[in-house]
């Protein structure tokens, strides 16, 4: 009895992302901030295909770029939604009960970690390739028609999800090292979206190429089909941003190990 018992209540990895995933869907700000970010994706997405005249001052842009404009608006979304599957146990005190259940504590953010990339890569790789399909609809008569077969489409497209997501995880890490919604918010609009953009105005050649590497740099070199003059290579750009998110999880692991809570 005692053996079926304990078999019964184990701490298992399997029952450890079951639990995250089931903190993350039962959320209603969670799926809230899923759809609206999604919406404001596409609903941009729809704005560009729709207002757009051949030979305009748009016709230079590349055409994933042009029809996922709005990735800029959805990504803040799914950053912010990061912070709060993180700093919000701290800020509720919902962390105490998740680590009192799971000792080793390290299976915790690795869950969540998991739970969250699935999710919104999913999410922003169907939201890109429905935004694309339907911006190209009402662009098909114009000089920024495409298809997702056409040269480095659908790489790009894939890439910008990629790079959502990338982003995402790394405000995840932020709020789980900072513990506080409005500090983990404040450290990646500061941190991860205006101090690139302060650096890259320095008159030093040096910082032009580390701000490259930079993370919202990265993503946007990601996300397109022809590649953008001093800008990393997309298989660079995804290294770099993908050893920033393992960086910005790094520090909440080890701070796991270190503290009571």
């Amino acid at each position: 009895m005692t053996s079926t018992t304990t078999t019964q209540f184990r701490v298992t990895p399997a029952r450890v992302l079951r639990s995250e995933w089931h903190k993350l869907w039962t959320v209603r700000s969670s799926w809230i901030t899923m759809l609206t970010g999604a919406v404001l994706v596409l609903g941009v997405g729809l704005l560009m295909g729709a207002t757009y005249e051949s030979g305009g001052g748009d016709s230079d842009v590349d055409t994933v770029v042009l029809v996922l404009y709005g990735t800029q608006l959805g990504g803040v979304c799914l950053a912010v939604l990061g912070i709060l599957v993180t700093a919000g146990e701290y800020t509720t005190g919902l962390i105490r009960a998740s680590l009192t259940a799971v000792p080793r504590r390290l299976p915790v953010l690795w869950a969540k970690a998991t739970v969250f990339t699935a999710t919104v890569f999913t999410l922003s790789l169907l939201t890109a390739l429905l935004t694309f399909e339907v911006a190209q609809a009402f662009l098909a008569d114009t000089d920024q028609a495409a298809s997702l077969s056409d040269p480095g489409v659908l790489r790009a497209v894939a890439g910008n999800a990629a790079g959502t997501t990338l982003l995402a995880v790394l405000a995840l890490g932020l709020g789980a090292a900072l513990r506080s919604v409005a500090g983990g918010i404040g450290a990646f609009i500061g941190g991860v979206m205006v101090l690139p953009e302060v650096l890259g105005i320095l008159p030093y050649d040096v910082m032009e190429t580390v701000v490259r590497y930079f993370p919202t740099q990265a993503a946007g070199a990601l996300g397109t089909a022809t590649p953008i003059p001093g800008a990393a290579s997309p298989g660079a750009a995804l290294l770099a941003l993908t050893l920033w998110a393992a960086a910005a999880l790094a520090v909440p692991a080890w701070l796991l190990k270190r503290r009571d809570v």
